[in-house]
């Protein structure tokens, strides 16, 4: 029954935070904003306590499979292709909500707490999105 269960957190430990980082650096390099980007990296880095707090990392790698992974070759058809840095960031802060929500509920078969953990920092994503948002609408009309 728990089967995929490492991989699942590792897979989505590893996509949340890389969304994260790219806009972090979005926020950081274009809009130029400490405070978003210090956000982010803090979001980022609470993923990854609270990975260590309630998981080994080491059972985690133990089960990595990544060219073995079903999924690794599927691409949706507007993957591959972006129009702007404004959707470069949507596409990320989408992947890093979907990947943090499924740690939230996954870390409910191991950890209440755990889980707890994820739903926080998944909220403070939803608040840094709308801040972000704002900021790269105005980016938008200005250039």
């Amino acid at each position: 029954m728990r089967k995929g269960i490492n991989r699942i957190l590792d897979a989505n430990i590893n996509r949340a935070k890389e969304g994260l980082r790219v806009c972090e650096d979005i926020c950081r390099f274009v809009l130029d904003n400490a405070r978003l980007t210090s956000g982010l990296k803090q979001i980022r880095h609470g993923i990854e306590k609270t990975a260590k707090r309630y998981t080994r990392l080491s059972c985690l790698l133990e089960e990595r499979s990544a060219f073995k992974d079903k999924g690794r070759l599927l691409h949706a058809h507007n993957e591959l292709k972006r129009k702007d840095i404004t959707d470069i960031f949507f596409a990320n802060i989408q992947r890093v909500k979907e990947s943090v929500r499924v740690l939230e509920e996954f870390s409910k078969l191991k950890d209440s707490r755990c889980a707890l953990y994820y739903k926080q920092l998944r909220y403070r994503v939803y608040e840094l999105e709308k801040k972000a948002a704002e900021q790269l609408a105005s980016l938008r009309h200005s250039g």
